[in-house]
């Protein structure tokens, strides 16, 4: 029998469609099996993505149920409505947790071998559900975290210093939201820690202006949702990066949100941290060394999402 890599995406709203397109374009799967509560919406977004079948090399995308989660390397949840109009994300919690934990409750029916990654908001938050209430292996369990914050961090620190985003190197940590954590003290350009860096670029780089690049970082989600009305594109490529992590066995250094288990001094919560990831899942989480007022604040990040999750009902 023919090996083949499996891909399920559940919730097929503005992330779920875009992942998909993303996914069918990046040659890493065989097999692709949408599925949302609107059968007709997942049986539309197959045909529509089969049409382009052409122009991209060959696989099998289809509109299907839970029991095709049976043999699936990854099962993507990307269900779930996005924060309302004057909705808390207590409120968001509170719907989402519900949700997801019926999805994990059909998931399990046909597999517990499979990776799920989970990209509905808010992500730690779930992520830590799936993992402590449902029942899952917690090394299979991944958040798109802080894939996407760190992006936006990257492209923004090359603009401000006019270099590839390739060659810039940083992370975000802690909560996907607005608890998170820059992580300067890793950052680097060439292999230089940013700070020795900026002399060489002729720019100043004074702590008003990292904040102000940091700030951006953390609004940008917001000035995306109020422009357009959703993010999609940016956590697409993202979804899509750390499923190439998984299924190529890359070990991949990803800030992706998992159960941490005494690293950074944090226990029992799900957050975002430079994190090896491969087939398997998660393979190592990196205790990495932080500045203090760095530890300190993402200590703040996984005390605030320790507090949601003790509000959830």
């Amino acid at each position: 029998m023919i090996k083949t890599n499996k891909i399920v995406i559940i919730g097929l709203g503005f992330v779920g469609s875009a992942t998909a397109f993303t996914l069918m374009h990046s040659s890493l799967i065989s097999e692709m099996v949408l599925i949302d509560i609107n059968k007709e919406k997942a049986q539309g977004e197959a045909m529509d993505l089969n049409h382009g079948m052409s122009f991209v090399k060959s696989m099998d995308i289809k509109a299907g149920d839970y029991s095709d989660c049976e043999n699936a390397d990854i099962i993507i949840i990307s269900a779930g409505p996005s924060i309302g109009p004057n909705e808390t994300r207590l409120d968001l919690a509170n719907k989402n947790s519900i949700i997801i934990k019926k999805i994990v409750d059909e998931i399990q029916k046909y597999t517990k071998s499979s990776i799920i990654l989970v990209a509905t908001n808010p992500v730690d938050i779930l992520t830590y559900i799936v993992s402590k209430e449902c029942g899952y292996n917690p090394k299979k369990v991944i958040g798109s975290g802080t894939v996407l914050d760190s992006s936006r961090f990257r492209y923004l620190l090359s603009k401000h210093c006019n270099i590839d985003t390739r060659n810039v190197h940083g992370y975000i940590l802690g909560e996907h939201g607005d608890s998170e954590v820059a992580a300067w003290s890793l950052t680097n350009i060439a292999g230089t820690r940013i700070h020795e860096y900026c002399p060489m670029c002729n720019l100043t780089c004074t702590k008003d202006e990292r904040e102000k690049i940091f700030h951006e970082v953390k609004n940008s989600a917001y000035e995306v949702l109020e422009k357009k009305g959703a993010t999609s594109y940016g956590i697409a490529l993202s979804i899509r990066r750390i499923v190439e992590a998984i299924l190529r066995d890359e070990n991949s250094v990803l800030t992706v949100s998992s159960l941490l288990d005494s690293q950074y001094g944090i226990n029992d919560i799900a957050l975002s941290v430079p994190t090896l990831i491969g087939r398997n899942g998660v393979h190592k989480v990196l205790d990495l060394p932080l500045e203090e007022e760095e530890l300190t604040q993402l200590h703040k990040s996984a005390n605030k999402l320790k507090e949601t999750v003790n509000s959830i009902k």
